[in-house]
């Protein structure tokens, strides 16, 4: 029997190789070459519900963006509090504000989707760059950035959303972790032809790819997956570029509750589970390889089959993943979450399969 897993230690190494070094690296070892600067009209859209202190803050930073001809679309998704209020100041102090408001619908209710509609048919331009009211750009050449990626054929463009950093937080290293391999995955399988994820924290696509597919109507009734859902659907290898200048970053505030940010996961989870059957396939081989290798390497140094052998196959291991997933942190500016790998991936693996199991047993909640 020890043999028989000591061989499967093996094959699941082997499948780890492949994500780690064949998949990854094709996003990690990659060299960034930035395009030529283009100056197509954008609208950004902002789609807030109850975001007061946030817009605040950072709706002043999106007016600030070193770029020619933009829009910002704000849509109020019936807020309870101050929100609408502080858009329609705004919409007085700048001139290139257009405020969307939206008032609860039966049929709609709590739905982001349905606001999101509603801000990209008033957009007044065929480009839209998307962001989150949490959220603020690096740098004021994000929308030159992000812009550049299109061409005739590339109409769809994959953004990094990052979150800030807090020092001496564990909690903040793990998220921001999380993001990192999440976003490696995603820029990976993008670069391969596959795109099958994005993040609305920093996206931008043109309003055809939009109304192309229906917008949002195949995935009305899921609360979430306004972002992954419709990248997951509408985009493919000769449609989707990316974005890995600096400067096109954006940045969020990170949750500081480990329930809030488990809640937020579970959400994430539970839409995964409508991608695309391959899609499916390739995201839950990589979590059940990632959680073999270490059970498997757990039973087989307990028993000390081989336990020389094993260990250098661990350490090498986490070698080659190190290696990789260190190239795709300095892309990214995340290189300080690599000093604790080991740690912040054994402890997100079963993190992750603790979320699975909730998620089986009671739904998540979704937009504010």
């Amino acid at each position: 029997m020890l043999t028989i897993l000591f061989y499967l230690f093996l094959a699941v190494l082997l499948g780890q190789f492949i994500y780690y070094v064949v998949l990854f690296g094709k996003f990690s070892f990659a060299k960034w070459t930035s395009a030529p600067q283009k100056r197509v009209p954008i609208s950004v859209i902002v789609c807030a519900k109850n975001e007061e202190e946030n817009v605040k803050t950072f709706v002043p930073l999106l007016m600030q963006q070193d770029y020619p001809d933009f829009e910002v679309v704000l849509i109020d998704d019936a807020s309870s509090d101050d929100t609408l209020a502080i858009f329609e100041a705004f919409e007085k102090q700048y001139a290139n504000i257009k405020l969307v408001k939206v008032q609860n619908n039966e049929a709609f209710w709590g739905n982001k989707k349905f606001a999101l509609t509603l801000g990209i048919k008033a957009a007044k331009y065929d480009y839209l760059l998307f962001t989150d009211a949490d959220c603020y750009p690096a740098s004021p050449q994000w929308i030159k950035e992000m812009s550049s990626q299109f061409t005739t054929q590339k109409t769809i463009v994959l953004g990094y959303g990052a979150y800030e950093k807090i020092k001496n937080s564990f909690l903040n290293k793990l998220i921001r972790f999380e993001t990192l391999l999440s976003a490696t995955s995603y820029f990976s399988w993008a670069k391969l032809g596959k795109p099958y994820m994005g993040v609305g924290r920093n996206l931008a696509y043109k309003k055809d790819e939009f109304f192309n597919v229906r917008g949002f109507m195949d995935h009305m009734k899921i609360r979430s997956g306004d972002d992954d859902l419709f990248i997951n659907q509408a985009a493919t290898g000769s449609n989707t570029s990316w974005c890995l200048s600096a400067d096109s970053f954006t940045y969020s505030k990170p949750k500081t509750n480990l329930k809030e940010w488990l809640n937020q996961k579970r959400r994430h989870v539970s839409t995964a589970s409508y991608y695309k059957g391959f899609d499916q396939f390739q995201l839950g081989l990589f979590y059940c390889l990632q959680l073999a290798f270490i059970v498997l390497a757990i039973v087989l140094l307990a028993f000390q089959f081989q336990w020389i052998v094993v260990l250098s196959l661990v350490g090498f291991r986490y070698v080659f993943a190190w290696i990789s997933l260190g190239f795709a942190a300095g892309k990214l500016k995340e290189k300080d979450v690599m000093y604790w790998f080991p740690f912040l991936e054994l402890l997100l693996i079963f993190m992750q399969l603790s979320i699975f199991i909730s998620t089986l047993f009671s739904k998540p909640v979704h937009w504010k």
